[in-house]
């Protein structure tokens, strides 16, 4: 039996990695449902404003002689007919204030607190521990989100999904980073946080045709239901199979630690680092870009173009295109940075995001279809960002703290990037629902684009050896020098047996851990 487990022992690490990545998935499924529910969700529990809206999805719009959203009050509504038929309804359309803070704030208020909570504790703690418990409250509170009566009942269990979620990143990327090799680790983190567009992309069919089931009469409730029962299974697995590993030293700044100074470095030292606060701001409009899609776009779609129904177009956008531009970004951003270092990712980053701005311009300016094409094209190239952020943020963090400043960063951008999309509502009641996407949308994918295009210059490039005493304390094998004096042994008699010559090799950074 021990020979068997020690021949499967392979398969534990992408275990690992498909465990907890889909636990993470389930978590932003929960968090991303409200988007593709809430219109049922309002109707149901009362909340957010009402408006006229197509309800004959037999008719395309250009066959209608007025347009349901030209109504201001409910007489004329109702009035709108087609030979005696009548194609609008007066109800909740499940926007308005009350959604954007549901889908937003209440959501982000807990989540960033617990995010730097728990990642100070992951940095003591058992990660594995913490991360099954975790799992296990999120899983639990989105049950719960299927029996809500009042509108604050949700707003507090979305609170509660938030406090477990928090736990997801901070808690399996300090797992992931050390039980991965290096030089998988963008290919890693960008699989693992692809979770949150593997959760956003099925909530759209998820969210819109489970509910049309009417499984057991419970409607758009019995998606809360399953989403959170599986999240348990996955906290049972997590809690039974996994182990945690022993914590690694990942980066040139963990090294100079442990020799020179053999003391934790501090975290404000961490937070005021130049290079930190330039990613974190830009990370925090780009999450602000994606945010406001995620919470809008299915709201989006059904306002300007309700005779289409794009939720599996929507799916297939997030699910296979984004997939692929995840996938082929870290392992981009891995071949490049083994070469280049660090300073590559960053340009990987950049250069992505730039040219993802246009599609996402189009996504909110053009037809349904011209639409979900540019889209496309935009999530290929924009869902690389986050796990090429990550695998930075890790290398130029040390060890010590490392979990700290994840849980601090994912802070920031979530406070920032999170509750930024809350705007959009006042915004849209002054120049429009589809300009304040302009803006909120495609507007900060270009900003963050050369945010992160300037961070680059901050980053040091590839290094030139420098020779210290201690490579034979540390046991790296310089290359470049040969171990012995190549002009002395030229001077030494042919087919003469050379002495036994030892020169000290001097130590030397290695480029690749910036």
């Amino acid at each position: 039996m021990a020979r068997l487990a020690e021949r499967l022992s392979f398969l534990y690490q992408p275990y690992v990695l498909a465990v907890v990545s889909i636990g993470y998935v389930m978590g932003e499924l929960g968090h991303y449902l409200i988007g593709v529910t809430s219109k049922a969700i309002a109707m149901d529990l009362h909340y957010g404003d009402i408006a006229c809206q197509l309800n004959n999805t037999n008719y395309h719009l250009s066959e209608l002689p007025d347009l349901c959203h030209t109504a201001n009050n409910s007489e004329t509504c109702l009035s709108f007919n087609i030979n005696g038929t009548y194609y609008c309804e007066w109800n909740y359309n499940g926007l308005g204030i009350d959604y954007q803070i549901l889908a937003g704030p209440s959501f982000m208020a807990v989540f960033t607190i617990m995010g730097v909570i728990l990642g100070f504790a992951a940095d003591k703690f058992n990660r594995v521990r913490m991360l099954t418990i975790c799992t296990v409250i999120f899983g639990v509170a989105i049950i719960l989100c299927g029996i809500v009566k009042e509108y604050w009942h949700l707003v507090v269990l979305r609170m509660i999904v938030a406090a477990g979620e928090s736990g997801c990143n901070p808690l399996a990327t300090g797992i992931l980073t050390d039980i991965f090799p290096e030089e998988k680790r963008a290919l890693v983190m960008s699989i693992f946080n692809w979770g949150i567009y593997g959760g956003y992309g099925l909530a759209f069919p998820v969210g819109k045709y489970i509910p049309r089931l009417n499984i057991a009469d419970s409607g758009w409730r019995s998606v809360y239901y399953g989403t959170g029962l599986i999240a348990i299974i996955i906290a049972v697995l997590t809690g039974l199979t996994l182990r945690e590993p022993a914590r690694q030293s990942i980066s040139e700044g963990d090294q100079e630690t442990t020799v020179k100074t053999k003391k934790r470095q501090m975290v404000w030292a961490v937070i005021k680092d130049p290079r930190i606060i330039m990613l974190a701001l830009a990370a925090s409009l780009r999450h602000c870009g994606g945010m406001c899609f995620a919470y809008n776009c299915d709201l989006y779609y059904q306002t300007y173009f309700p005779d289409y129904d794009l939720s599996w177009w929507l799916f297939a956008v997030t699910i296979v295109i984004g997939s692929i531009g995840v996938v082929i970004g870290g392992i981009i951003s891995d071949k490049i940075v083994a070469k280049m270092g660090v300073r590559s990712r960053l340009a990987v980053l950049a250069i992505s995001q730039i040219i993802a701005t246009p599609g996402s311009f189009g996504a909110v300016y053009l037809g349904p279809v011209w639409a979900m094409v540019t889209l496309g094209i935009s999530y290929f190239f924009a869902e690389m960002w986050f796990g090429i952020l990550f695998a930075i943020l890790v290398e130029i963090v040390p060890l010590q703290v490392r979990s700290t400043t994840v849980g601090i960063f994912l802070f920031v951008m979530n406070n920032i990037g999170g509750n930024l999309p809350i705007l959009v509502d006042p915004v849209s009641r002054a120049i429009g629902y589809r300009e304040s996407l302009y803006i909120f949308f495609a507007g900060f994918y270009g900003i963050s684009s050369i945010m992160f295009f300037l961070t680059m210059f901050l980053m040091e490039g590839p290094q030139k050896e420098a020779p210290t005493p201690l490579a034979k304390e540390l046991g790296h094998d310089n290359k470049i020098f040969t171990t012995a004096d190549e002009s002395s042994l030229a001077t030494l008699p042919k087919r003469t047996a050379y002495p036994n010559i030892h020169i000290e090799r001097p130590y030397m950074h290695e480029s690749s851990r910036l």
